[in-house]
């Protein structure tokens, strides 16, 4: 018996409309800055309140990568959990810990975890005061990939809860099935042995041709094995501006300190001007040409760039070689844009405070 399955409409017609459908959802849900103000915290499952700035749990859909904020008052020890994505950690306020797969690290105002895939972990709150941090993590690229995985166990012992899936190390032989499985078992020890915690305390920023001075918060370059999202704060001058570039993919900045403005077009002229202050997370999308601008004549601005990098953008340049998908102006156009950084009086790093 034969059987014959079909759309009624040809796969031209159907892949067609299913673009026009997702890039109309994605205009229809796009944000240029979530403020502070439209996060609403709620209380969870897990004993902390959680709230959404960009994520489909919150209504604003996106992705690749999603950003939460957690907040937890004193006493508090969430649940434990697990999932198949990475997370990023950045603590806004407060002094806790977080236990990840049994091991303890205290944190702090300013500090950065690595909550690495399918690794158990909890947070808790043994300080006076409440504390916040925010999470950007990889699960809206998995959902894409049917791969999200959560799996909750409650207050369950750390000593009794299964390890991450196991993986076969080596197998010898020159196919390319034993290839592989050496290939990916190296993948695996290097991930499951890099760094998860940066303390503020330990931060040096450095100028950069871009007016500001930066640092990497989490990033392979500092020995972080995730799934290509990385984490860096740049600080701007009084009244001064990064200078213009443009990129593919999703890019997200947490403002840490400060106030100011963001160009954002598709031309380097034309665009439109947003503006936000500190708490706000502002969105760079669609490719286009943005430029921050520090609007404090005195104080400089701190702000955290979180975007995927070391995955998705660098297999996008890839794949569009010979497409130039990084442009930032000639060099004495950018230089003339960004101003000398060492002409900047930059202040003490000191921790952040919230509000």
């Amino acid at each position: 018996m034969t059987t014959r399955t079909t759309t009624g409409v040809s796969h031209y017609h159907v892949q067609k409309s299913r673009r026009a459908k997702f890039i109309e959802d994605w205009r229809l849900n796009h944000r240029d800055v979530v403020t502070a103000q439209d996060v609403v915290l709620a209380p969870s499952g897990r004993g902390s309140r959680v709230g959404v700035y960009v994520g489909a749990d919150g209504d604003r859909p996106t992705r690749t990568m999603d950003a939460l904020v957690h907040e937890f008052d004193p006493g508090t020890v969430t649940t434990l959990h697990r999932h198949s994505w990475d997370a990023m950690v950045f603590v806004v306020a407060g002094w806790g810990w977080t236990e990840i797969d049994g091991e303890r690290v205290s944190w702090g105002p300013g500090d950065s975890l690595h909550l690495p895939a399918w690794s158990w972990h909890r947070s808790g709150n043994d300080a006076g005061e409440t504390a916040r941090y925010l999470t950007f993590s990889s699960e809206p690229m998995l959902h894409t990939m049917g791969m999200a995985v959560l799996e909750d166990a409650g207050h369950t012992p750390a000593t009794e809860l299964p390890a991450r899936p196991a993986f076969t190390e080596h197998q010898d032989g020159d196919d390319p099935y034993a290839r592989r499985i050496r290939r990916l078992g190296r993948e695996q020890r290097s991930r499951r042995t890099g760094r998860v915690h940066t303390s503020w305390d330990d931060l040096e920023l450095v100028n950069t041709p871009r007016g500001t001075r930066t640092t990497f918060l989490l990033d392979r370059a500092i020995g972080y094995q995730a799934s290509g999202i990385t984490m860096a704060m740049f600080e701007i001058g009084p009244g001064r501006g990064q200078s213009m570039h443009r990129h593919p993919g999703e890019a997200w900045l947490y403002v840490v300190e400060g106030e100011g403005h963001t160009y954002l077009g598709t031309e380097p002229e034309g665009g439109s001007t947003h503006r936000w202050k500190k708490g706000d997370l502002i969105v760079v999308d669609h490719f286009l040409w943005h430029q921050h601008f520090n609007d404090h004549p005195e104080r400089t601005t701190k702000v955290v760039r979180i975007h995927m990098f070391d995955s998705l953008l660098e297999t996008m340049r890839a794949l569009c070689d010979p497409l130039v998908l990084f442009e930032e102006p000639p060099t004495a156009i950018r230089d003339r844009q960004a101003g000398d950084p060492t002409m900047i009086e930059w202040p003490e790093l000191t921790r952040p405070t919230w509000p």
